[in-house]
This record gives structure tokens, C-alpha cells and sequence, in this order.
């Protein structure tokens, strides 16, 4: 018959019995070579095996009662089954040898495959064919024979996440034997392979498998577990095998479609009872994390590829699909499937979101009681100490917000039933997380709580919503809490809170007030480059609604240190405004991007004024671009008449002076039309004359003095707006210099002119008789600002006699009798007169532009300026005259730097305005070097840090950091010590806080006592919150040398002032601004590190941390315990209450050598001892908080059921 001639290919009777017998008696471990000439005769016929194979195939069917038992065909023609399988095992185990060709690997696959079909035929078992070794030898052969990344080196992968020997535990070979080795990872030679090979070998792996799968139906593996763990490791591995579209339940058509076929039939109850169940969700659990499994390694992480995306996909399928065949064996299992998965999945947030998106369409498969079983386990892990643990407990809470909310029903146990609305996902997991310890979760909680209203779930929007309208939550802290969270130390957490801002702003959870939207626009000028962009682009989600935040935000950033941030803010003007500026023919009211950009550029001539040098800057960065066409040019000038007239001259006057090509006679009409105008748009106005001074060289001769002549005849009217006057005189002077051979003359002749009227006017009033007592205050002024403005440019037109006309204005009313003038202060050769504050104002301004001319004017009034600042009572005047001091120390710096302390001591002036003002000109003179940190400035400008005006208090802190301290590094560290000793006003240093002061300003600028302690140290910790770690260090080392050694060595007495001193010194010390960032490493709950280089930035952070540590051992060591003891001692024999100030500091830092107190404070047993037991008691209470912090978690929704949510489920019950 047929299968009788097939099987006499493989020579079954020329194998010697001796061979058979080794084969059998070594368990199919290793074979000694087949007799050459019976290998040769065999190999022949290539198909030899699938031959036979087909030849058996109808023996296997149990339903055919016609077909004859083989094993009878076998008895009857003299075929030995043991010989069979002996030779079926050299092939086999031939497969499994070092590099095997495509040959061996063939014939090995299909060995394996007629292997297992002797095991389907009935009667294997009772004629010994089943043998557990070569069963689970053939199981692993689709996996040795499949070359490892189609042709490459197999040990590539396991590399990533084992670090060990990889030949340990590997046999030593006999000579000339073959041998299985399930972990052989020694060099190969590279055997590359063929797409057509590739094919041939998927064919016999296929096979293989099919042959498996047939086996299975019938095949009962209850008894053989290791054959049952080896099927569920062949078919885990293969599920992956190749991507798969589609339902994978119900087609058979690939390698991953046969596996979860077979993984299905070891769940069924011919293979057990549950057990395998069990193992198959084990195995399935690695395919949902997208990681491999390895003997004596720990699994590693794949690349998330297709292959790898869809095997996890398919295994969630086929896991849906066996619970829903086998609900009440599997829902335990699968419960515990769940646990597992969040209690192994890694940190990387790849990995986070596929496997949150695991356990969502898991537990979707879940009835109301497991689900709710889970949600408050859940819970109950979202408090675990691991921040790895508390992130993806928010990702698994996002998912299950996507799905639709559960009903309570009749199965739910009451007390379950509190974790089935979505309610309690944002309101107990999301929302509870907003002030967790790690910045990376609570900027991640923050995350969520903003897409929560993004999501197409109502429930979660209306949740959020119910957050901040119940009272029991926080309507009353909602600002204070962002503006915390936006000011949070990481960056990381500050683009999160600034995206939940954003949302609640843009879903009117909280409403568009002025206070809310400046939370955002501030954050446009963070330090964080990303957090700049993060600010920007919220504003831009949100600018329909936010137009003057948008601009009070991004504009700024134009001017950013930063150049990406520049370009991200130009990007935004560009696409919000400039793009969408079209002729007017083309304009539609409906066309909202278009009304958008013209309300914005409303809003620039209106109330953003203020940021028009911002708008200016962007312009001049344009400009070189060619950005401004003829086209977009002639667009403007078309909306030059009507509604948006004003914006479109904004535009203009930035764009004249680098456009060449524009309509003058469009101009030119608009400024006939405006000087006839009896109405002056103050705005509109300013611009037209801009643009007339841009295009000023273009013009003819005389359409240059037609409009000189206007310009004369209209200023000398004197009824013009400042702003417009002053536009008037700057345009005069471009029309002078844009003819270079008569500026001169022309300004003179001009200028001069207004100066000679002005001079005329302040006569009148102020020399005549009772001129003063009918004075317009208006006029008055404007004649004042004229002068001013046009004496700048003429000044040798400029006289004595309008020196003293100004000075007059300037004179006070009446002097008190008895009472002389101030040495400082000129005597009048005028008669008193009362003038009014703003006209007293506006002549401090004129004086000063007068000074900048005459520098013999200016020695003589800067005394009386000095003056002013200190016994000034008029608020316009002070602010103006710090103004003019700052200005004159830029064009006089070496005389006006002696008055730098009179004008620093307006940094504590009763009004804000003045202290604002003499901030930012302060900065100014710094920036541009003009004045140097002397004497106490420092300390004036650091007095601002603690303004009573936070905005002034916030100013101060932007001037110091991103300003000044860029200039000078060292500037925060070489001031901290004598710090301490001007803000407690102690002077008996032999060194420090040694500076000339009045008494005046002494008590001005004290921080002494008690009552001002959170003041000075609010001051110390912004110091050393910017100080590096090497000024850090360093600063310690001087504190104890020039303070601490200094009362040791009784330099200064340990009296009160001296005790003040001290304990704020010892304060300071235990700050945590004071620690050394190295020794922290990095914070609670950054984000892991994914890449090699990250890693290997971790690793020496590791090493400094460890050399860095070994350091401040030694220094403390050295140069601070001796000091420390003495002065403990000292403190003791007095009863100073300043000992427990220094018992807190050791305590504090005794924290990183907790176990070497004794060794450290060898030479003061007492002190070791005491320090030993602080630091057990700071323990407990750290406890203690930790555990209140716990219990504040639970809100009212769970007083109820606070006991339900503390005891997790079992993880590793069924695993």
C-alpha cells in the first residue's frame, strides 16, 4: 500500500537497533549521527515527509470506522513505531544545531509535524509514541527554525534586559553530538535567507501548527502540565508572528489566527479546569504589556510597532472572547488580569496609555459588581506611594470616563454602588491629585481634569463642573489655587495647570474675568521656554473670547530672550492678524478671522497702548523679510476712511519706513482732512504723522513746507493733545533731517520759534501782575511740554531768563515763619505763587530736558531734585522727578551716581506709583551698567521682593532674575551674608552692613524683629532658590566662618540683637533651598528616563551625587561640627533660647547621615544622643502628617464607605 511504500524512504529497516535504543535510552536529549549512507538515501527525496504525511492523515480521522488502525498496517508489514520516532528525532534535533541550513530546518518542521500526526491517530499513547521531552521539543521547533529578524543574530533582543553571561548555564558538547539547548545565545554565523526561503520555511510552521491544533482537539494535556505550559509559550510567541487584520476569533488564515485558535482549545475543559485558563491569561498578560519574555531574565519591552500594537490588540479580543464563552470560571481570572496590569506596567508613557487602554476594554467586559470591585481597588491603588502607580491610576480613570456611565442595578452591593458613576473617577481619583507631592502627578491629574471637559461624556463635564460650583469644594480658592499651581516649582506642572485654566475658561467652568485670564497671560513670560509656548498657544484656543489677555500675552514675547519663543509669538501675530488683512472690497463682516484681526488691532490703538513698542519690535524683525507687498500696502490704505481707520494707520506707521512703494496722495488728503478736522483722534493722529515723517525724503520741496507750515500753525495753537504735540515735534525733526544740509538751521528756526512763544506765555503769567491768580492750567501745561520737547532740539536758542521762568513754576507757594529753605534749595528771585501739582509735574519734566542740554543747570538743580524726593508731598511730582534723575544719570553718570541712595530710597515710598516707577528705572540704569551695585542697593531693590503690592513685589522678583542676575551671576551669593546682617540692623560686625545711612532711611528699610521674620526669610529663600550648588556650598562654608565662628570667638556678643542675629542664621541653614540639588537627585515623580542618554546622564548624576555627598561629609565634618558643638555649649551655659533654633538645624540636617550621629558627634556623646532622639520624633510626626494627608483624600461622597476603599483586592491569587 501507499503509506508502506512512503515509509520505506526513511530506510526504517537499515537503522540499527543498538541506534534505536541510544535514541530512547538519552530521552531524545542528543543523538549520535545516522549511518551516512542511510542519512544520504533518506534525504534523496526531499518531500519524503510530507509523503508520508498524507499517507497518515486519514488514519488520524476518528470518525472514518473504515479506516484501518495503523498500527496493525504497521505490525503486519514488520514498521517498528520506535524506530519511526527515533529517526523522526534526528531530524528534529538536527534543526536545533548551530546555524542549521533551510534543508535541516525543512525537514526538521516537517518531522515535527508527522510526529505529532502518529500522536493524533487513536492508539499513540498504548504504543508508546508520546514521549514529553521530543513532544516539547517539536513545540519549540517553529521558534528555533524561524531565523530571528529574518536572518539576523537571534541574541539582538535579549541583550536589552539581560546583563549576565549569556552562555551560563549552557551543557559542554560531546565531539560529533547533537544536543538541545532551549537557551543557546552563542555566536552564530549570519545565514541570511531568501524571501522565497522565508515562504518555504512559514509553509512548515504552518503545518506544524495546524498538525498541533488537530492534535489538541482530541489530545488531552490535563495530565502533562509542562506540555501544556510549552503549547501556551508556542502560541504566545507566535502571536505576534505577523500582523493580522480583523476579528482573529474566527479565521484561520494566519500564523496569530492559529495560535489564539490554539490558545482557545487549552482553554477549553478538556485540558483542565481552570488551570490553563490561568496560564493562558499569564502568557496573554506580556502580549498586552508589549514585552518578552526570557528564561532567568526578567522580561524586556518591545518596540511598540504594528506587529506588537496588534498582537496586544488581538489578545484583548481573544481574552473578550473566551469571558464571554466561560463568564463565571474567568471573571475572577480576569479581574486579577487587570491587577496585574497595572501593578507591572512601566513608567514610559507609551506603555501607560496602551495598557490603560487594556484594562478600560477589559473591565468594558466586566457585569456591575466586578466593575465596581475594581474602580474601588483601583482607588485604593491610586494612593500608593509609587508615583508610577498614581499616574496610570489617572490614565485607567480617563478611559473609563470615555465609556458610557453605569446604572446601578439589583446585582451591585450597596456598598459598591459609590464607585459606579463617573462622579467618583473625577472626583476621587482625578481631582484628589491636583496637590499630590509628585510635580509630575499632579501635573499629570491637572492634564486630566482639563481633557475631562474635552471628552464626549457629559457625565465627566458636568463632574468638573459640580468641582468648582459646590461649595464643599473650592469656589472660594479657585484663583488662589492656579495661581499655585501655575507657579509650581517643575515645569512640567505648570503647562498642566495653565491647560486646565485654559479649559475651565474656554467651557465656562470659571468665568473670563480679568483676575483669571492674567493667570494665563503672565505665564507668557515664565522663565520655561516651553511653558512661554504652552501660555501662547492657550491664549490662542482661547482668543475668541480673551482678545486683550491674547495681546497683554503673546506681545511681550516678541521681545523674549528666547529666540524660539520670539518666533513662536511673530507666528501667532502672523496667523492671527496679518494673514487676514485684506482690501477693503474684500472684507466680510461673516469672514470671523478677519473681524478677529481688526478687533485686535482695535484694541492696540485703544486700550493696549502701552503695548505698542512690543508691536514695533515684531515690525522691525518683518521688515528685512519683505513681508509687506505693494498688494497687502494698498489693502491698508483702502480701510484709511470709515470704522477701522485707526487700526489700519497703526499698521501703517510701523510699515511705512520699510515699504517704498505708497499711495502719497492717499496720505496727504487724510492729513488735510485732519488738520481741518475740529475733532483730533489722538490715536489716529499720531500715526498719520508717523507715516508722514516715514515718507517725509519723497516728498517735494514744497509739499514739505505746505506741511511744516500746518505742523507750526497747529502746535502753536496750543490746543493739541500732549501725545499729539509731541508727535508734532518728532515730525518736524524728521522733515529737518531728511534735508541733511540745513537740519540745523531748520530746527533752530522752528524749534526755536515755539521755544520764543513759550517763553512769551510763562512770562505773562508768572512776572505780571496777579498773572498767576487767572491761570489756565491747561494751557499752562501745554506750553510747559512744548518747551520741553522743542528745547531738546535748539539748545542754543534756550536762555537764562526761561531757566528761571521754569524754576519759578517750580518755587513753593509760602514758607512757614521762621521756617528757612533747605541749604539744597535755590532761593527764587521771584515772588512765591501757587501753581498746581500737575502743573508742578510737568515743569519737573521740562527742567529736566533742560538739564540734559545744560550740565551747569544740571549741577545746579540736582541738589534740589534730592530734596524733593525726600520731603515731597506731591505724588505726580516724586514719580516725575525720579524719572528726570534716571535720565540724567544716563547723559551725567559719574555726577548723579552720588544720588543713587535718594532715588533707591523711593523703592520704600508711601505710594506704589513711585516705588513701580523706581523700580523699573533702577533695572534700567543696571542693564545698561550706568550704576553698580553699591552700598545698599542691593538690599533697597531686594526690600521689593516683600512690597506689600504683589504686583510691585512680582516686578521686582522678573527685574532680579531674568534681567539682572544673567548680567551678574555672582550677585545673589556675594550679598546673602551681609543680607543678614542689614535686614536684622546689626552693625557690630567688624565688616558687614558697614555703608553710610541716615537714620531715616535705616528705619525705612529695616526688617528687624519678630514680626518681620516671614519678610527676611521670604527674601532668603528667593536668594538661595537661584544660587547654583557650587554658591551653595560655598555659603554655607562662609556662614560658619563669618557668623557662626565670629560668636564663638566671642567677636560678637551673644546678646539679643546678637541672638536675633543667630537664630536666623541657624534658620537659614535648615532651609531646603539650602541643600544641594545634586544630593536631591532628581525630584519625586519625574518622568523615567527612555533613551541611552538620558540613562547615562542618570548614572553620573548617581556618581556626583555620590562624590558630592563624600565632600559636604568632609566639610561638615570639618569645618561646621567643631563650630556647632562650642557654640551648643555657649548657648547652654547662657539659657539661650537660641539653642533650639540650632537643635532644629541638626535635625534637619542629620536626616542624610542618620546612621553615623554617633561617629560624627563622637567628641559630644549628650549632643549625639539628644539629636538621635529629635530625629526619631521628627520621624513619628512626619508619620503622623503622612497619614492625615491620607485621610484628607477621602472626601464626603466616601465617609460612608472609607472603609471599603483601604483594602485592595488580592494580585497574586490565580497567578
Amino acid at each position: 500500500m501507499e503509506l508502506i511504500r512512503a515509509l520505506r524512504l526513511l530506510k526504517l529497516n537499515s537503522v540499527s537497533t543498538a541506534w534505536v535504543d541510544a535514541v530512547w535510552d538519552l530521552e531524545f536529549t542528543h543523538t549520535d549521527p545516522l549511518d551516512p549512507v542511510i542519512e544520504e538515501e533518506i534525504k534523496e527525496d526531499p518531500e519524503v515527509f510530507k509523503t508520508i504525511y498524507m499517507q497518515l492523515l486519514p488514519f488520524s480521522n476518528e470518525d472514518d470506522d473504515n479506516t484501518q488502525s495503523v498500527w496493525v498496517v504497521f505490525g503486519e508489514n514488520g514498521v517498528s513505531a520506535k524506530t519511526l520516532v527515533a529517526v523522526l528525532s534526528y531530524f528534529i534535533l538536527r534543526a536545533k544545531t548551530k546555524s542549521p541550513s533551510l534543508e535541516q530546518r525543512l525537514c526538521g518542521l516537517q518531522a515535527a509535524s508527522l510526529y505529532f500526526l502518529l500522536l493524533k491517530i487513536p492508539g499513540s499513547v498504548a504504543n508508546k509514541v508520546y514521549h514529553q521531552i521530543l513532544f516539547d521539543t517539536c513545540l519549540n521547533m517553529p521558534l528555533k527554525c524561524w531565523p530571528q529578524d529574518s536572518g539576523k543574530k537571534r541574541k539582538k533582543d535579549s541583550l536589552k534586559s539581560s546583563q549576565g553571561d549569556p552562555k551560563t548555564g549552557k551543557r559542554s558538547k560531546p565531539p560529533k553530538k547533537m544536543e538541545i539547548d532551549d537557551d543557546e545565545d552563542d555566536e552564530e554565523e549570519v545565514v541570511y535567507f531568501s524571501a522565497q526561503d522565508l515562504l518555504k520555511l512559514r509553509e512548515g510552521i504552518v503545518l506544524l501548527v495546524r498538525t498541533l491544533l488537530r492534535l489538541l482537539e482530541r489530545f488531552s494535556l490535563r495530565d502533562k502540565p509542562q506540555s501544556a505550559d510549552s503549547c501556551v509559550q508556542l502560541f504566545t510567541e507566535l502571536t505576534n508572528f505577523e500582523p493580522v487584520i480583523g476579528d482573529i476569533v474566527d479565521q484561520l488564515q494566519s500564523l496569530p489566527e492559529l495560535s489564539y485558535h490554539g490558545l482557545g482549545l487549552l482553554c477549553s475543559t478538556i485540558h483542565g479546569e481552570g488551570d490553563e485558563v490561568s496560564m493562558v491569561f499569564r502568557k496573554l498578560l506580556y502580549v498586552i504589556l508589549m514585552m518578552k519574555t526570557q528564561e532567568r531574565s526578567k522580561p524586556c519591552l518591545l518596540a511598540p510597532s504594528q506587529t506588537v500594537c496588534g498582537a496586544r490588540d488581538q489578545a484583548i479580543l481573544f481574552i473578550s472572547h473566551i469571558v464571554d464563552k466561560q463568564r463565571e470560571a474567568t471573571l475572577p481570572l480576569l479581574r486579577i488580569l487587570v491587577q496585574h496590569i497595572c501593578h507591572q506596567m512601566v513608567e514610559k508613557s507609551e506603555y501607560r496609555a496602551s495598557g490603560a487602554q487594556a484594562v478600560g476594554k477589559l473591565m468594558a467586559n466586566m457585569p456591575c459588581q466586578d466593575y465596581a470591585a475594581i474602580v474601588k481597588w483601583l482607588y485604593s491603588y491610586s494612593r500608593n506611594n509609587k508615583v508610577a502607580f498614581r499616574m496610570f491610576a489617572l490614565d485607567v480613570a480617563m478611559v473609563l470616563l470615555e465609556q458610557s456611565e453605569r446604572d446601578v442595578d439589583d446585582t451591585v452591593d450597596p456598598e459598591l454602588a459609590v464607585f459606579l458613576p463617573h462622579r467618583f473617577l473625577v472626583h476621587n481619583i482625578i481631582y484628589n491629585h491636583r496637590n499630590d507631592v509628585s510635580p509630575t502627578v499632579r501635573g499629570h491629574a491637572l492634564h486630566c481634569l482639563a481633557q475631562c471637559l474635552e471628552l464626549g461624556s457629559q457625565n465627566a463635564t458636568k463632574c468638573v463642573h459640580e468641582l468648582f460650583s459646590n461649595s464643599m469644594y473650592i469656589t472660594t480658592e479657585t484663583l488662589t489655587l492656579f495661581k499655585k499651581h501655575v507657579s509650581d516649582p517643575k515645569t512640567n506642572a505648570r503647562k498642566s495647570a495653565l491647560e486646565t485654566v485654559m479649559s475651565l475658561l474656554k467651557h465656562g467652568v470659571i468665568s473670563c474675568s480679568a483676575e483669571n485670564l492674567s493667570i494665563l497671560s503672565d505665564r507668557c513670560r515664565d522663565p520655561a521656554v516651553s511653558v512661554k509656548k504652552k501660555a501662547m498657544q492657550c491664549l490662542m484656543d482661547l482668543l475668541a473670547v480673551i482678545q486683550e489677555a491674547w495681546l497683554r500675552g503673546v506681545l511681550p514675547a516678541v521681545m523674549d530672550s528666547e529666540s524660539s519663543v520670539q518666533e513662536k509669538a511673530l507666528e501667532c501675530l502672523d496667523h492671527v492678524v496679518i494673514a487676514h488683512i485684506k482690501s477693503q472690497g474684500k472684507y466680510r463682516d461673516s469672514d470671523a478671522s478677519q473681524k478677529l484681526a481688526w478687533e485686535l488691532l482695535g484694541l492696540l490703538c485703544e486700550k493696549c497702548q502701552d503695548l505698542s513698542r512690543y508691536f514695533s519690535k515684531a515690525f522691525s524683525v518683518w521688515a528685512p523679510q519683505q513681508k509687506f507687498t505693494p498688494t497687502f500696502v494698498n489693502g491698508l490704505l483702502s480701510h484709511t476712511e470709515g470704522e477701522r481707520a485707526a487700526a489700519a494707520w497703526l499698521l501703517l506707521a510701523k510699515i511705512a519706513s520699510c515699504s517704498p512703494k505708497l499711495n502719497y496722495g492717499t496720505i496727504l488728503d487724510t492729513w488735510e482732512n485732519t488738520i481741518r478736522s475740529p475733532v483730533v483722534s489722538v490715536t489716529m493722529t499720531c500715526h498719520i504723522l508717523s507715516v508722514l515723517g516715514d515718507i517725509a525724503s519723497n516728498l517735494n520741496d514744497d509739499t514739505k513746507s505746505r506741511i511744516v507750515d500746518d505742523l507750526m500753525s497747529w502746535l502753536k495753537t496750543f490746543s493739541l493733545p500732549l501725545e499729539v504735540i509731541s508727535s508734532c515735534v518728532d515730525t518736524l525733526v524728521r522733515f529737518a533731517r531728511s534735508d541733511n544740509t540745513q537740519d540745523t538751521l531748520f530746527l533752530n528756526r522752528f524749534c526755536g520759534e515755539l521755544v520764543s512763544v513759550c517763553e512769551s506765555y510763562l512770562s505773562g503769567v508768572i512776572l505780571q501782575e496777579k498773572g498767576a491768580e487767572n491761570i489756565n492750567e491747561d494751557l499752562l501745561v501745554k506750553h510747559l511740554y512744548t518747551l520741553g520737547a522743542a528745547s531738546l532740539h535748539c539748545p542754543s536758542k534756550v536762555g537764562k531768563r526761561i531757566f528761571l521762568l521754569v524754576q519759578s513754576v517750580l518755587t513753593p507757594s509760602e514758607q512757614q515763619p521762621g521756617e528757612d529753605l533747605p541749604a539744597s534749595q535755590p532761593l527764587s528771585q521771584f515772588k512765591p505763587n501757587s501753581m498746581p501739582t500737575v502743573v508742578r509735574a510737568h515743569a519737573v519734566i521740562t527742567l529736566g530736558k533742560l538739564c540734559l542740554q545744560h550740565e551747569e543747570l544740571m549741577l545746579k538743580y540736582l541738589p534740589v531734585f534730592a530734596r524733593e524726593l525726600e520731603v515731597g508731598t506731591e505724588l505726580a511730582v516724586r514719580s516725575n522727578v525720579v524719572v528726570v534723575m534716571c535720565d540724567l544719570c544716563v547723559r551725567y553718570t559719574n555726577t548723579v551716581t552720588r544720588y543713587i541712595p535718594n532715588i533707591s530710597a523711593c523703592l520704600r515710598d508711601k505710594d506704589p506709583i513711585v516705588r513701580e516707577q523706581t523700580l523699573i528705572m533702577l533695572t534700567n540704569l543696571l542693564q545698561e551698567e550706568y550704576v553698580k551695585w553699591k552700598g545698599a542697593l542691593f538690599f533697597r531693590f531686594a526690600i521689593a521682593l516683600v512690597d506689600p503690592d504683589p504686583t510691585i513685589a512680582d516686578l521686582c522678583e522678573y527685574c532680579l532674575v531674568d534681567l539682572l542676575l544673567k548680567k551678574s551671576p555672582l550677585m545673589f551669593s556675594q550679598h546673602f551674608i551681609e543680607c543678614i546682617f542689614h535686614f536684622n540692623s546689626y552693625e557690630k560686625h567688624k565688616k558687614y552692613n558697614k555703608f553710610p545711612q541716615t537714620e531715616s532711611e535705616k528705619s525705612k528699610f529695616s526688617l528687624k524683629g519678630p514680626q518681620n521674620q516671614g519678610k527676611r526669610f521670604r527674601i532668603y529663600r528667593f536668594l538661595l532658590k537661584n544660587f547654583t550648588d557650587e554658591q551653595r556650598f560655598n555659603i554655607t562654608t562662609k556662614i560658619c566662618q563669618d557668623i557662626l565662628a565670629s560668636f564663638v570667638d566671642s567677636e560678637l556678643p551673644l546678646d539679643s540683637d546678637g541672638s536675633e542675629l543667630l537664630a536666623d542664621t541657624f534658620d537659614i541653614l535648615s532651609l531646603k533651598e539650602m541643600k544641594l540639588t545634586a544630593m536631591s537627585g532628581p525630584a519625586a515623580g519625574e518622568e523615567p528616563q527612555e533613551d541611552e542618554m538620558a540613562m547615562a546622564k542618570a548614572v553620573l548624576q548617581v556618581a556626583q551625587k555620590k562624590l558630592v555627598s563624600q565632600v559636604q561629609k568632609r566639610n561638615f565634618v570639618e569645618n561646621v561640627i567643631p563650630i556647632i558643638i562650642s557654640l551648643k555649649n555657649m548657648l547652654e551655659e547662657q539659657h539661650s533660647p537660641v539653642l533650639k533654633h540650632l537643635m532644629a538645624y541638626l535635625q534637619v540636617t542629620m536626616q542624610e547621615y542618620r546612621s553615623e550621629v554617633k561617629e560624627l558627634f563622637a567628641a559630644d556623646e549628650q549632643l549625639a544622643a539628644e539629636v538621635e532622639y529629635n530625629l526619631k520624633q521628627f520621624e513619628k510626626e512626619k508619620q503622623q502628617e503622612q497619614q492625615q494627608m491620607e485621610n484628607q483624600l477621602h472626601t464626603p461622597a466616601l465617609e460612608s464607605s472609607r472603609s471599603l476603599a483601604t483594602k485592595p483586592l488580592s494580585v497574586t491569587a490565580g497567578f
